[in-house]
C-alpha cells in the first residue's frame, strides 16, 4: 500500500520524543527546525503515490501496490528497475537525503533475502524478520537505524578515575513477552521524520558484550524511546533563498536514547551473539543493496554540484576561460564515472544468495571508496570556481521587501549575464554545500555514513579474489625461463 504525503505527515505526529537541547519536540511537522524537512518527505511520498510514476516506483504483490525498493530482486532486470527508483528518489532530494526511505529497507529487504541465516541462531527470529519485513513493505514504513555504539565503556581503562556505566544500548531484561533495552544507540539519521527505527550492530563487538547483540525494530513512538537531535540547520533560516539546502534537505541526526523499553519477542531477529549481529549483513545482501543505494545517491548528489558549477562560472563571466572548463570538464567526468560505477553492479550482478539477484559487491564497495576519497576534493573545486562571491551577497535576501533597498539591490548586484535576486540564490545554494554547517554535516557523512575509510577498505579486501590474482601472478612466474646451470 502507498500512502500520502498526509498521511505521512501524520505518522510523524504519533507522540514521538525529540530533543533539541532541553527543549522537548512534540510535533516535528510543526517545529520550525523540522517542518520544512517533514514537507520534503511528505512530498516525496506524493510522488511515489502518483498513479502516472507508478511503475517507476512500485511493483505489485497480491494485487497491491508495493514501494519498489522493498523488491527482492530475482534477476539484472530487477535491479536494473530497482536502481532507477532509488535513483529517482535521490533526484527528488537532489543526493542530499542520506537516509531516504529506499536505504534502511535495502537492508531488512536484504536481509529477508537470507532469512534462514537468522534461523540458524534461533529458531523463529527468520521468521520474525520475514514477518517484519511483510509489514514494513505493506504499510509503506519509513525506517531509520541507530547500529554505531555510543562512546566509553566502563572498562575500558583509557581513563582511571572516570570510569561510568556502559552507556550502549543493551538489554537489561528478558522475559517470555520479550526484551528490555536501556543505553544509547548512534547515529539515528532522519530518525525524526522515521516511522520506525532498526537497532543493531554494523560495527564488530567482543562476544563479552554480547547483551548488547540485540538486532530489532520498534516504533519511534515507543514509551521510555527519545531522540536527542544535534543543532537543526533549518532553525535559524528565515528565508529560504539565504539557505536552500539547509532550509528544505537537513534530514537531521540524533543519538537514540532509550530507558527501559520493551521489545516483544516477535521484532526481534537476533539477540546474544555478538559475532554474527553484524555479519549477518555481510552473510545476506543486506549492506550491498543499503550500499548500493548510497552510491546512486551520490551520483545525484555529482549531478547537482556538476551544474552549480557551470552556472557560477557563466554568473561569473569565466566559463569561456580554458583552464575554468579544464575544471569542470573534470567534474563532468567524475560525474560520469560514479554513473558507471553504479551500472557496473547492475551489468556485474550476482546470483547471490541462491535465487535472488545483487549488485555487484566488489563494484560497489569500490564505489563506496571512491566517494569518500573524492567528496572533499570535487566540494574543494567547486569553492575554488565559486571564489568570495557569496560573501558579497545581504545578509539575507529581505532586503528586496524594502523598496528602497530592494532597488539599490536589483540595480548594483546584477551582472550582464544574471539579475540580481537570481545571483543571490545561487551564489547562496553554493554556499550552502561548500561553507556552511549544513556542508561541513555532508562532509562528515560522505566521510563516514558507511565506517571509517578503513572499514570500506577492509570490506573490498574481503570480496577481492586473492586466489585469482595470485594464479596470475604465479602464471607468469612459472613462463620466466631460469639460466641453465
Amino acid at each position: 500500500m502507498l500512502i500520502s504525503g498526509e498521511r505521512k505527515l501524520e505518522r510523524m505526529r504519533d507522540g514521538r520524543v525529540v530533543y533539541i537541547g532541553a527543549e522537548r519536540v512534540d510535533d516535528v511537522t510543526s517545529h520550525p527546525a523540522f517542518r520544512e524537512g517533514a514537507k520534503t518527505v511528505a512530498g516525496l511520498y506524493d510522488l511515489k503515490a502518483d498513479p502516472a510514476k507508478r511503475d517507476l516506483f512500485s511493483y505489485e504483490d497480491d494485487g497491491e501496490l508495493i514501494s519498489l525498493y522493498w523488491l527482492r530482486c530475482r534477476n539484472r532486470d530487477d535491479l536494473a528497475r530497482r536502481m532507477r527508483c532509488c535513483k529517482a528518489i535521490a533526484d527528488f532530494t537532489y543526493g542530499f537525503v542520506g537516509r531516504s526511505p529506499d536505504q534502511v529497507s535495502g537492508l531488512i529487504t536484504g536481509l529477508a533475502m537470507n532469512s534462514a541465516l537468522l534461523d540458524r541462531l534461533r529458531p523463529g527470529f527468520g521468521q520474525n524478520l520475514l514477518n517484519y519485513y511483510d509489514h514494513a513493505r505493506k504499510n509503506d514504513l519509513y525506517l531509520s537505524f541507530a547500529v554505531t555504539p555510543a562512546s566509553g565503556r566502563k572498562d575500558s581503562g583509557l581513563f582511571p578515575g572516570q570510569q561510568r556505566d556502559d552507556p550502549n544500548l543493551q538489554v537489561v531484561a528478558e522475559d517470555e513477552s520479550g526484551v528490555t533495552v536501556s543505553g544509547m544507540k548512534m547515529l539515528a539519521t532522519s530518525a525524526v521524520y522515521a516511522d520506525e527505527i532498526l537497532i543493531g550492530n554494523l560495527t564488530p563487538i567482543d562476544d563479552k558484550f554480547k547483551s548488547e547483540a540485540i538486532t530489532a525494530a520498534l516504533p519511534l513512538n515507543s514509551p521510555g524511546l527519545s531522540l536527542w537531535s544535534r543543532q537543526p540547520y533549518a532553525l535559524p533560516v528565515r528565508h529560504e533563498a539565504d539557505y536552500p539546502m539547509s532550509y528544505r534537505f537537513d534530514e537531521t541526526d540524533s543519538v537514540l536514547v532509550c530507558n527501559q523499553v520493551k521489545i516483544p519477542w516477535e521484532r526481534v531477529f537476533l539477540h546474544n551473539d555478538a559475532a554474527m549481529s553484524r555479519r549477518i549483513y555481510i552473510e545476506s545482501p543486506a549492506n550491498c543493496y543499503q550500499n548500493h543505494q548510497s552510491n546512486i545517491r551520490f551520483w545525484s548528489k555529482m549531478g547537482l554540484i556538476v551544474g552549480i558549477a557551470s552556472r557560477i562560472c557563466q554568473a561569473n563571466g569565466i566559463d569561456k576561460i580554458p583552464a575554468v572548463r579544464e575544471q569542470l570538464g573534470r567534474l563532468v567526468s567524475l560525474e560520469a564515472l560514479i554513473g558507471g560505477l553504479v551500472a557496473g553492479q547492475i551489468e556485474a550482478w550476482e546470483n547471490w544468495p541462491d535465487g535472488f539477484a545483487t549488485p555487484n559487491r566488489r563494484i560497489m564497495y569500490a564505489a563506496l571508496n571512491w566517494c569518500q576519497e573524492h567528496y572533499t576534493e570535487i566540494v574543494d573545486t567547486l569553492r575554488t570556481l565559486l571564489g568570495g562571491y557569496p560573501l558579497v551577497m545581504p545578509a539575507s535576501i529581505d532586503v528586496i521587501t524594502d523598496e528602497a533597498l530592494g532597488g539599490i539591490f536589483e540595480r548594483w548586484w546584477k551582472t550582464a549575464s544574471i539579475e540580481a535576486t537570481e545571483r543571490h540564490k545561487l551564489y547562496k545554494l553554493a554556499w550552502d554545500i561548500t561553507g556552511t554547517e549544513f556542508a561541513g554535516r555532508h562532509m562528515l557523512y560522505e566521510k563516514f555514513y558507511a565506517g571509517s575509510s578503513i572499514v570500506v577498505r577492509n570490506q573490498s579486501d574481503r570480496e577481492a579474489p586473492w586466489q585469482s590474482f595470485h594464479d596470475t601472478v604465479d602464471r607468469l612466474l612459472a613462463n620466466i625461463e631460469l639460466p641453465k646451470v
